[in-house]
């Protein structure tokens, strides 16, 4: 099974979290199958690599509860209910 999840980078006290698809089984910081955006919690800045997301969602895909909180805020669900209308 794929999650779409967080993948923690950056220095000390400055984290910079990059939102990968991986499979379930992998750790943290293990290999990812694809980099689907970033997200900053310091600048509070977010990237999402829209197409590639809805590829993985369609798939079976499932995010985390921080990642669909942070989709949620990008308000990346009210487009896709656009797209798919």
């Amino acid at each position: 099974m794929v999650k779409l999840r967080l993948k923690r980078c950056g220095r000390k006290q400055q984290a910079i979290y990059r939102i990968v698809a991986i499979d379930v089984r992998s750790r943290r910081e293990g290999r990812d199958l694809q980099k689907v955006g970033f997200y900053d919690p310091i600048k509070n800045q977010t990237y999402l690599n829209v197409p590639a997301i809805l590829y993985f969602l369609e798939k079976g895909a499932r995010p985390t509860r921080t990642v669909y909180d942070i989709l949620r805020k990008a308000e990346f669900f009210k487009d896709k209910e656009r797209t798919l209308s």
